[in-house]
């Protein structure tokens, strides 16, 4: 099992929940996979229409930027959090 944890803006998208429950392991690529069939919504504001990462989109797994572990790649165990968070911009 894998907690993917939601920020207050993408919340809506999971019907309110701050926490995501899956059972895919492997890489981040199958979590996101399976997030996304219970959750379409919330999948398009994390990745593309190409299945990538939104550049304004930073994810974490257990504590480490998946851009610097292998982004999609990256892998994720059975257990680990991931934690999704979207740029903040403004002035």
């Amino acid at each position: 099992m894998v907690t993917v944890l939601l920020p207050g803006p993408l919340r809506g998208e999971a019907g309110g929940a701050s926490r995501v429950s899956v059972t895919a392991t492997g890489t981040l690529r199958a979590v996101l996979d399976e997030m996304a069939v219970a959750h379409p919504r919330l999948a398009r504001r994390i990745r593309d229409e190409r299945g990538e990462l939104r550049r304004y989109v930073n994810v974490f797994v257990d504590g480490e930027d998946c851009r610097h572990s292998g982004g999609l790649a990256t892998p994720v165990t059975d257990g680990a959090e991931v934690q999704v968070l979207p740029s903040v911009a403004g002035g």
